[in-house]
């Protein structure tokens, strides 16, 4: 039997990355101090007012939303929502919806939902028949971000915070970094400067690996879906995840020093690219060159689906 390194208890997990093993309790402990910390770095709760978090119904957002219930549950000045987006994937979404349902029912957490049906006039099963060159995660992730912001305003909260975890920040930072696009590695978040229109996000998850995540969902019983999305194989992540993934088992500590030095030069990069004032869009949402990208890709699928009607 391998004991804790702090209590002498069974151990159920190895943290390659500082050497100790850890029993459930101080394992969940370990976890939610780090998201406790990372939370307050990235907004002053004193005056958070409303927050919404993002669930998909998923490990990564349904433990974000268990964390951030924990801490602000005995806080009167600070109210929590959840949102979903239902993106209209048949087999995957419907079930992953009602797991969120019952955990915000668990949480005394209200629920909102938001449709790509209701806010594009299509559903993502709908829009993978008219892509053209574009991936199935290009579309998703644009009408995504919309329908969030977009629910995110009318709610009227002050901060949108997602279920991104360790492993998703660092995939970003290369990608971006790979593609040479660092402009938009200076604009990944959290979000410190305030936009008009644009609800700011915050990532209280940032600090911690998916496997984590995985096990403290376990652990804790939240019941999360574990279903893959349909389309998942023609994201470009996916080389990312296993090139850091093979980095981090050669070298524990690898996506830990990834973000570390993202965060050294993050104030550099802000000053080389500062964030520009957007516009808004005649959608309502706002945008850099006055048109969003959502509204351009809606009128990419119109175009295509007359095209094959005709």
């Amino acid at each position: 039997m391998v004991r804790c390194s702090k209590c002498g208890r069974e151990a159920v997990t190895f943290i390659r990355y500082n050497g100790n093993h850890l029993c459930a309790q101080h394992f969940q402990e370990f976890v939610e101090r780090r998201v406790k910390k990372e939370l307050r770095s990235q907004i002053d709760l004193d005056e958070a007012g409303d927050i919404a978090v993002a669930v998909s119904g998923g490990k990564d957002s349904c433990v974000a939303l268990a964390i951030m219930r924990d801490i602000t549950e005995k806080r009167r000045d600070v109210s929590l929502r959840c949102l979903t987006v239902d993106e209209g994937i048949a087999g995957y979404r419907p079930a992953s919806i009602e797991k969120v349902r019952a955990l915000c029912r668990s949480l005394d957490v209200e629920h909102v939902v938001i449709g790509f049906r209701d806010e594009i006039g299509m559903d993502m099963d709908e829009i993978s028949g008219h892509l053209g060159a574009r991936t199935p995660c290009a579309y998703c992730g644009v009408f995504r971000r919309r329908c969030m912001n977009k629910a995110a305003r009318t709610l009227g909260v002050k901060a949108l915070a997602t279920g991104h975890n360790l492993d998703d920040i660092a995939q970003a930072i290369l990608m971006n970094f790979t593609r040479g696009d660092v402009e938009r590695l200076a604009r990944l978040g959290p979000h410190t400067k305030v936009q008009p229109g644009l609800i700011p996000r915050i990532a209280p998850l940032r600090q911690i690996p998916e496997k984590e995540a995985y096990l403290y969902a376990i652990l804790r019983g939240i019941d999360f879906a574990d279903a893959t999305c349909p389309y998942w194989e023609a994201a470009l992540r996916n080389e990312y995840r296993d090139i850091i993934d093979g980095m981090e088992a050669r070298s524990p500590g690898t996506r830990h020093s990834i973000l570390a030095s993202y965060d050294a030069v993050r104030p550099l990069l802000k000053q080389r690219y500062p964030q520009s004032t957007l516009s808004l869009c005649g959608c309502g949402e706002p945008a850099p060159t006055g048109r969003c990208m959502a509204c351009n890709m809606i009128e990419e699928l119109e175009s295509r689906n007359n095209e094959s009607d005709g």
